[in-house]
C-alpha cells in the first residue's frame, strides 16, 4: 500500500498530476487545493497518498498534507460521497473549515462543492459529527483574537462551561458558535452560555 510519494513533479491535468519517483511515473488525483500548492513542473514534491484498490483498477489520491488526507478518508465514508466528490469538497474547503462546517452542524458549507446538493450537505454533517473529534486536526471554531491558541477567551470558556454541564465538546463548539455569530465575538460569557444552552435545548 501506497501511503507516501516524494519526487520530481512530471506534469500537471486537469484533476491529477504525475510525480516522477525515480524514473517511475505515478498519477495521482488530487484536489483543487494540492494542484494550486504544487511548484512548477520539474520541482520537487511529496504527497500523503490515498490507495484505492478495485477489482478493476488501483487509484491513487495525492495530498498536500496529512489533514487533507485525513478528511478525505473521512469524507469518503459518507453515503453518497465517492472519491470525486471527496474532492470536490478538498478543492473548496481547507482541512479546518471542513472540521468548522461539520461542528456547527452548517450544510451550506458543503453545497459550494460541484456535486453536494443541500440533502448531501446534511448528510455529511449529521454523519460526520459524531466522527470528527477522531482527527488530530480538530480545532475549535475562532471568531476573534482573544479565542486563538488554547481556546481562552469567553468563547473557550463558554465551550468548556457546557462541556462541565455534560454536553459533548462537538455539541457544545456548535451551539457556542451559532450563539457567537449571532451575538458577535465580543459578546460576554454569560450571554454566550445561555444562548448555547438555547441552541441546545437546554
Amino acid at each position: 500500500m501506497i501511503a507516501k510519494l516524494t519526487g520530481v513533479l512530471d506534469s500537471i491535468g486537469e484533476d491529477q498530476l504525475v510525480i516522477d519517483v525515480a524514473g517511475v511515473g505515478y498519477l495521482a488525483f488530487c484536489s483543487g487545493r494540492t494542484l494550486r500548492a504544487l511548484p512548477a513542473v520539474g520541482g520537487s514534491i511529496s504527497l500523503a497518498i490515498d490507495t484505492h484498490v478495485r477489482e478493476d483498477h488501483i487509484h491513487l489520491y495525492g495530498f498536500a498534507d496529512a489533514a487533507e488526507r485525513d478528511w478525505f478518508r473521512l469524507l469518503t465514508t459518507v453515503q453518497g460521497v465517492g472519491a470525486r466528490v471527496a474532492l470536490a469538497i478538498l478543492t473548496v474547503l481547507g482541512p479546518a473549515e471542513i472540521t468548522d462546517g461539520v461542528i456547527a452542524q452548517d450544510k451550506t458549507v458543503f453545497t459550494q462543492a460541484a456535486g453536494v446538493g443541500p440533502k448531501l450537505g446534511a448528510r455529511i454533517v449529521a454523519e460526520l459529527k459524531d466522527k470528527v473529534g477522531d482527527l488530530v486536526v480538530v480545532r475549535p471554531i475562532q471568531f476573534s483574537a482573544e479565542s486563538e491558541g488554547d481556546g481562552a477567551g469567553p468563547i473557550g470558556d463558554a465551550v468548556s462551561a457546557l462541556v462541565n454541564l455534560g454536553y459533548r465538546r462537538v455539541e457544545a463548539y456548535g451551539a457556542v458558535s451559532h450563539a457567537a455569530s449571532r451575538l458577535g465575538a465580543d459578546a460576554a460569557i454569560e450571554s454566550l452560555i445561555t444562548a448555547g444552552l438555547k441552541e441546545l435545548g437546554g
